[in-house]
């Protein structure tokens, strides 16, 4: 596998890249100037005290016939870490698309927003960004859309949509609608990743704030090859890891929650590198891999090309 730092070939702006990773980067007027400045418009949503950014594109964007796809990614990172995985390559692959997209005539039912307040969600689903979104979404009806979250998708050449839903207790409606979109999900994979895909449990994403608000929506991370080999194995010897995962929490020896040092995930040993990664100085630029940004960028045009009737 490439590192980054192993070629001089970019499949983006690396320059822009290291400037929205530094510590005193405003990231939210980055993204907004990064877009404006590629001819396209956002807006920003508040609500609870968390600003999301949305990508405006024109009613001839949408065809009512068609379900509307929403695509998240969060841009807030933890304090101290430059979190180039989490979530910043993301956010770039993103905004790339909508530039794309904005220069097509043709409709693509596409919403994008970039969600504030995600590693909040280790406080409770309720405290996360998207949550206060999704409720939005309720209120105004928005409950038929087929929502994808994007996160961490800057290293490895394995697409892993998360199991997070299909174990719903909530009401048979719900689960009939989850259920079809994690199913149509999996297609989509099948067709952008072929065989570079798999379905496992990862930590909550902004997936949480919509599925607790009862709305559908799926989550797809990646990882390289070697450490979804070793995950998968862990999976299959310790029957208590898909639990110590879907309930992850950040842990700490110290009183002192923000000595990044001392914090650990849970089972720590036994998780993807990748994710011992998350929340620390290492989540940087030269842990990202040459082959995610193009990798994300065939799943999302992916979603873009496939449309499912309303």
């Amino acid at each position: 596998m490439n590192s980054l730092s192993d070629s001089n070939e970019r499949f983006f702006d690396s320059v822009s890249f290291q400037k929205y990773i530094a510590s005193d980067c405003d990231r939210l007027s980055f993204l907004q100037n990064y877009l404006s400045e590629r001819g396209v418009t956002t807006s920003v949503i508040s609500l609870e005290g968390k600003k999301h950014v949305y990508v405006n594109f024109p009613s001839s964007a949408y065809n009512p016939m068609f379900k509307i796809k929403t695509i998240i990614s969060h841009y807030d990172r933890v304090a101290g870490s430059p979190g180039a995985n989490d979530n910043s390559a993301a956010n770039f692959a993103l905004a790339d698309f909508a530039v794309e997209l904005s220069k097509s005539k043709k409709a693509h039912n596409i919403r994008i927003f970039f969600t504030d307040g995600e590693e909040l969600g280790e406080q409770g689903v309720s405290s996360q960004g998207a949550f206060a979104l999704a409720e939005l979404f309720r209120k105004l009806g928005i409950t038929n859309d087929d929502v994808y979250v994007f996160d961490a998708c800057g290293r490895g050449d394995v697409a892993i949509l998360a199991r997070a839903g299909l174990d719903s207790k909530v009401n048979p409606q719900f689960k009939k609608k989850f259920v079809d979109l994690y199913e149509r999900t999996q297609n989509l994979l099948k067709t952008a990743a072929k065989n570079s895909w798999m379905t496992l449990p990862v930590p909550y994403s902004d997936n949480a704030g919509f599925l607790a608000c009862g709305i559908p929506a799926v989550a797809i991370t990646f990882l390289p090859k070697d450490e979804v080999s070793f995950y998968y194995k862990n999976l299959m010897t310790d029957k208590n890891l898909e639990k110590a995962v879907m309930n992850c929490k950040i842990d700490s020896d110290s009183k002192n929650e923000t000595d990044l040092s001392i914090q650990r995930f849970k089972y720590q040993e036994q998780m993807p590198k990748t994710w011992r990664l998350f929340h620390t100085e290492y989540d940087n630029f030269l842990s990202l891999t040459l082959e995610s940004f193009p990798f994300l960028l065939k799943i999302l045009s992916q979603i873009a090309a496939h449309f499912t009737l309303a």
